[in-house]
Protein backbone atom coordinates (compact mmCIF):
# COMPACT_ATOMS: atom_id res chain seq x y z
CA UNK A 1 0.00 0.00 0.00
CA UNK A 2 1.60 3.30 -0.80
CA UNK A 3 0.31 6.80 -0.01
CA UNK A 4 0.66 9.79 -1.00
CA UNK A 5 -0.38 13.39 0.66
CA UNK A 6 -1.98 15.65 -1.55
CA UNK A 7 -2.38 19.75 -1.76
CA UNK A 8 -2.24 20.35 2.37
CA UNK A 9 -0.35 18.38 3.87
CA UNK A 10 2.05 16.32 1.67
CA UNK A 11 3.40 13.65 3.62
CA UNK A 12 6.19 11.01 2.73
CA UNK A 13 5.12 7.66 0.72
CA UNK A 14 5.47 4.06 2.40
CA UNK A 15 5.08 0.73 0.67
CA UNK A 16 3.82 -2.21 0.98
CA UNK A 17 2.13 -5.16 -0.92
CA UNK A 18 3.45 -4.24 -3.75
CA UNK A 19 2.17 -0.97 -3.96
CA UNK A 20 -1.46 -2.27 -5.38
CA UNK A 21 -2.96 0.29 -3.33
CA UNK A 22 -2.71 3.66 -2.46
CA UNK A 23 -3.68 6.48 -0.03
CA UNK A 24 -4.88 9.60 -1.07
CA UNK A 25 -6.50 12.75 0.69
CA UNK A 26 -7.34 16.22 0.34
CA UNK A 27 -7.74 18.98 3.60
CA UNK A 28 -11.29 20.60 2.67
CA UNK A 29 -12.29 24.02 2.81
CA UNK A 30 -14.81 23.43 5.56
CA UNK A 31 -13.16 22.82 9.22
CA UNK A 32 -9.57 21.14 7.52
CA UNK A 33 -11.80 17.82 7.44
CA UNK A 34 -9.61 15.22 5.76
CA UNK A 35 -11.57 13.25 2.70
CA UNK A 36 -9.32 10.22 2.04
CA UNK A 37 -9.48 7.73 -1.44
CA UNK A 38 -8.35 4.23 -0.77
CA UNK A 39 -7.38 3.42 -4.43
CA UNK A 40 -6.08 0.67 -6.62
CA UNK A 41 -5.42 1.11 -10.10
CA UNK A 42 -9.14 0.49 -11.22
CA UNK A 43 -11.57 2.08 -8.66
CA UNK A 44 -11.40 3.48 -5.51
CA UNK A 45 -13.27 3.93 -1.67
CA UNK A 46 -13.43 7.15 0.02
CA UNK A 47 -13.51 7.71 3.78
CA UNK A 48 -15.73 10.69 4.46
CA UNK A 49 -16.56 13.10 1.56
CA UNK A 50 -16.13 16.64 1.16
CA UNK A 51 -14.83 18.87 -1.47
CA UNK A 52 -15.75 16.42 -4.18
CA UNK A 53 -14.63 17.95 -7.12
CA UNK A 54 -10.85 17.96 -5.52
CA UNK A 55 -11.12 14.40 -4.27
CA UNK A 56 -12.06 13.22 -7.75
CA UNK A 57 -8.84 14.73 -9.42
CA UNK A 58 -7.07 12.18 -7.93
CA UNK A 59 -8.74 8.79 -8.16
CA UNK A 60 -7.71 6.15 -11.37
CA UNK A 61 -11.47 4.93 -11.54
CA UNK A 62 -14.75 5.27 -10.18
CA UNK A 63 -16.07 5.50 -6.25
CA UNK A 64 -17.32 2.38 -5.37
CA UNK A 65 -18.26 3.57 -2.03
CA UNK A 66 -18.17 5.43 1.38
CA UNK A 67 -17.05 4.75 4.44
CA UNK A 68 -17.82 7.39 7.21
CA UNK A 69 -15.88 8.10 10.37
CA UNK A 70 -19.30 9.65 11.86
CA UNK A 71 -22.10 12.69 10.47
CA UNK A 72 -20.98 15.38 11.71
CA UNK A 73 -21.20 18.80 8.43
CA UNK A 74 -17.68 18.79 7.84
CA UNK A 75 -16.88 15.21 7.09
CA UNK A 76 -20.41 14.32 5.01
CA UNK A 77 -21.35 17.93 2.98
CA UNK A 78 -20.23 16.38 -0.50
CA UNK A 79 -22.71 13.49 -0.27
CA UNK A 80 -25.20 14.69 -2.87
CA UNK A 81 -22.46 16.01 -5.42
CA UNK A 82 -21.03 12.87 -4.93
CA UNK A 83 -24.88 11.07 -5.50
CA UNK A 84 -25.01 13.40 -8.23
CA UNK A 85 -21.94 11.91 -10.76
CA UNK A 86 -22.66 7.91 -8.89
CA UNK A 87 -25.75 7.34 -7.88
CA UNK A 88 -25.56 3.51 -6.79
CA UNK A 89 -23.02 4.49 -4.37
CA UNK A 90 -23.23 2.90 -0.87
CA UNK A 91 -22.54 4.94 2.29
CA UNK A 92 -21.37 2.77 5.12
CA UNK A 93 -22.41 4.41 9.08
CA UNK A 94 -23.70 3.35 12.02
CA UNK A 95 -27.56 3.79 12.96
CA UNK A 96 -26.86 6.65 14.83
CA UNK A 97 -24.79 8.21 11.43
CA UNK A 98 -28.02 7.68 9.53
CA UNK A 99 -29.89 9.56 11.83
CA UNK A 100 -27.36 12.29 11.11
CA UNK A 101 -27.44 12.30 7.54
CA UNK A 102 -31.19 12.64 7.15
CA UNK A 103 -31.06 15.42 10.39
CA UNK A 104 -29.52 19.18 9.50
CA UNK A 105 -30.23 19.29 13.69
CA UNK A 106 -28.24 16.43 13.88
CA UNK A 107 -25.40 16.62 11.79
CA UNK A 108 -24.80 20.18 12.71
CA UNK A 109 -25.21 21.85 9.81
CA UNK A 110 -28.54 23.53 10.62
CA UNK A 111 -26.26 26.28 12.18
CA UNK A 112 -24.52 26.86 9.48
CA UNK A 113 -25.16 28.55 6.10
CA UNK A 114 -25.64 25.09 3.98
CA UNK A 115 -28.11 22.77 5.89
CA UNK A 116 -27.33 19.30 4.91
CA UNK A 117 -29.57 16.08 4.51
CA UNK A 118 -28.93 13.41 2.75
CA UNK A 119 -31.00 13.44 -0.60
CA UNK A 120 -31.16 9.75 -1.01
CA UNK A 121 -31.32 7.89 1.56
CA UNK A 122 -31.72 4.76 -0.05
CA UNK A 123 -28.09 4.56 -0.45
CA UNK A 124 -27.09 4.19 3.53
CA UNK A 125 -25.75 1.37 4.35
CA UNK A 126 -26.45 0.35 8.52
CA UNK A 127 -23.35 -1.77 9.93
CA UNK A 128 -22.88 -3.19 12.90
CA UNK A 129 -19.48 -3.31 15.21
CA UNK A 130 -16.91 -5.01 14.21
CA UNK A 131 -18.45 -5.77 10.57
CA UNK A 132 -16.60 -6.10 7.59
CA UNK A 133 -16.43 -4.34 4.19
CA UNK A 134 -14.95 -5.58 1.49
CA UNK A 135 -12.92 -3.24 -0.44
CA UNK A 136 -11.59 -4.90 -3.38
CA UNK A 137 -10.19 -8.63 -3.44
CA UNK A 138 -9.34 -9.54 -1.03
CA UNK A 139 -9.16 -6.66 1.22
CA UNK A 140 -11.12 -5.84 3.56
CA UNK A 141 -11.91 -2.78 6.07
CA UNK A 142 -13.42 -3.51 9.77
CA UNK A 143 -15.73 -1.38 11.75
CA UNK A 144 -14.94 -0.26 15.02
CA UNK A 145 -17.86 1.60 16.94
CA UNK A 146 -15.87 4.68 18.73
CA UNK A 147 -18.43 7.19 20.26
CA UNK A 148 -17.60 10.04 22.39
CA UNK A 149 -17.15 12.72 19.99
CA UNK A 150 -20.28 11.47 18.63
CA UNK A 151 -22.41 8.36 19.05
CA UNK A 152 -22.28 7.90 15.12
CA UNK A 153 -18.38 7.69 15.20
CA UNK A 154 -16.90 4.45 13.63
CA UNK A 155 -12.92 3.49 13.03
CA UNK A 156 -12.52 1.83 10.01
CA UNK A 157 -9.28 -0.43 10.03
CA UNK A 158 -7.05 -2.50 7.47
CA UNK A 159 -4.17 -4.27 8.32
CA UNK A 160 -2.12 -1.64 8.00
CA UNK A 161 -4.04 1.69 8.36
CA UNK A 162 -7.08 2.90 10.66
CA UNK A 163 -8.71 6.44 10.07
CA UNK A 164 -10.42 7.35 12.71
CA UNK A 165 -12.34 10.57 12.15
CA UNK A 166 -12.34 12.93 15.63
CA UNK A 167 -12.33 10.10 17.74
CA UNK A 168 -8.32 10.15 17.35
CA UNK A 169 -6.30 13.27 16.00
CA UNK A 170 -2.78 12.75 17.51
CA UNK A 171 -1.72 15.84 19.39
CA UNK A 172 -5.19 17.09 19.33
CA UNK A 173 -7.96 16.64 22.28
CA UNK A 174 -11.27 15.01 21.35
CA UNK A 175 -13.76 17.19 21.03
CA UNK A 176 -16.87 16.65 23.44
CA UNK A 177 -18.77 20.10 23.86
CA UNK A 178 -21.25 18.81 20.94
CA UNK A 179 -24.91 17.50 21.76
CA UNK A 180 -24.75 13.89 22.24
CA UNK A 181 -21.26 13.98 22.85
CA UNK A 182 -20.16 11.65 26.11
CA UNK A 183 -16.67 12.39 27.43
CA UNK A 184 -16.24 9.44 29.48
CA UNK A 185 -16.92 7.49 26.09
CA UNK A 186 -13.98 9.46 24.21
CA UNK A 187 -11.63 8.49 26.21
CA UNK A 188 -12.42 4.88 26.11
CA UNK A 189 -12.96 5.14 22.36
CA UNK A 190 -9.41 7.17 22.48
CA UNK A 191 -7.90 3.83 24.74
CA UNK A 192 -9.22 1.77 21.88
CA UNK A 193 -7.88 3.48 18.73
CA UNK A 194 -4.10 3.66 20.43
CA UNK A 195 -3.95 -0.06 20.75
CA UNK A 196 -5.43 -0.80 17.65
CA UNK A 197 -2.65 1.92 16.08
CA UNK A 198 0.20 0.25 17.33
CA UNK A 199 0.53 -1.44 13.96
CA UNK A 200 -0.97 0.66 12.12
CA UNK A 201 -0.48 4.12 9.72
CA UNK A 202 -3.47 6.84 11.61
CA UNK A 203 -5.45 8.57 9.20
CA UNK A 204 -7.54 11.46 11.06
CA UNK A 205 -10.46 13.33 10.65
CA UNK A 206 -8.15 16.70 10.38
CA UNK A 207 -4.91 17.68 9.62
CA UNK A 208 -2.57 17.07 12.26
CA UNK A 209 0.14 18.67 13.34
CA UNK A 210 3.39 16.91 12.70
CA UNK A 211 5.65 16.50 15.38
CA UNK A 212 6.48 13.08 16.11
CA UNK A 213 6.69 9.78 14.22
CA UNK A 214 3.42 8.94 15.48
CA UNK A 215 1.12 10.50 13.51
CA UNK A 216 0.38 9.03 9.95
Amino acid sequence: MTRAGNFQPRYPLYKDKGDEMEIRWVVNTLFGSCTYAIMTGKSAWLVDCGDVDEILQLLHGPVCGVLLTHTHFDHIYGLNRLLELYPEVPIFTNEAGKEGLLSDKLNLSRYHEDPFVLNSPENIRVIEDGQQVELFEGVNVQAVFTPGHSPSCVTWMTDDAIFTGDSYIPGVKTVTIFPHAEKHLAAQSEATIRRLALSRHIYPGHAPQMDNNEII
